[in-house]
């Protein structure tokens, strides 16, 4: 029996994903939550085979609680569960440590199977991703160009996350357990950093970047 932990800030898109999962017999939700920080948490709390992310979520994206679950437990498999069939997402998913990307417009017809390749330790990707890949194989092959990294670190993307979020520099010093200076530090380098100007241009960025949705 895999256990599996979901996590969605919908909690409709949960309980349709649940009732798909729970019809399975080799498959069973365990525990749910309501964003990535709330999944991070979960996964010590509870003993799970699998983490089912959604890729947009409030306080800390799917990416972000991924590369944190990669972190703290690394023999967890991880799926992202994703609205958008974006290249840039997809390719995030894959270094953020995912083993598959599903759709949710299609999820009631992929993710069963996604969730056994993970489980067999067999990626699982949409046929749209696939053909990403293969371009971007192709392309690497004949430029020599590895993918880039992101220009901004763990925390500098919490950070963007918090303030396109509306949050206030005392709210997110109080989110992530850091002194106001520090918030306003980091904000100044990720400005410098993006060649952005003020909050507004954070919030676009932001998007782009699969941090919030739009």
């Amino acid at each position: 029996m895999t256990r599996i932990l979901l996590a969605d800030d919908h909690a409709l898109v949960r309980q349709g994903v649940r009732l798909i999962l729970d019809a399975e017999p080799d498959l069973t939700v365990v525990a749910e939550a309501a964003d990535g920080a709330e999944a991070v948490e979960a996964v010590r709390a509870h003993d799970v085979d699998l983490v089912i992310l959604d890729i947009a979520m409030p306080r800390m994206t799917g990416l972000q609680a991924a590369r944190e679950i990669s972190r703290r437990k690394p023999g967890v498999r991880l799926l992202m569960l994703s609205m958008y069939d974006n290249e840039q997402y997809f390719f995030a998913a894959l270094k953020a440590g995912a083993c598959g990307y599903v759709l949710k417009s299609v999820a009631d017809r992929d993710l069963i199977e996604a969730c056994r390749a993970a489980m067999r330790g067999e990626p699982f990707l949409y046929p749209g991703a696939v053909t990403a890949l293969i371009r971007d194989y192709l392309h690497r092959h004949q430029h020599g160009d590895p993918l880039p990294d992101s220009l901004l670190t763990a925390r500098e993307e919490e950070i963007v996350k918090l303030i396109a979020e509306g949050h206030s520099t005392k709210a997110i010093a109080d989110t992530l357990v850091i002194s106001p200076k520090t918030v306003d530090r980091h904000r100044s380098n990720i400005l410098a950093k993006l060649g952005l100007n003020d909050r507004l241009d954070l919030t676009r960025y932001a998007i782009r970047a699969g941090l919030i949705e739009p």
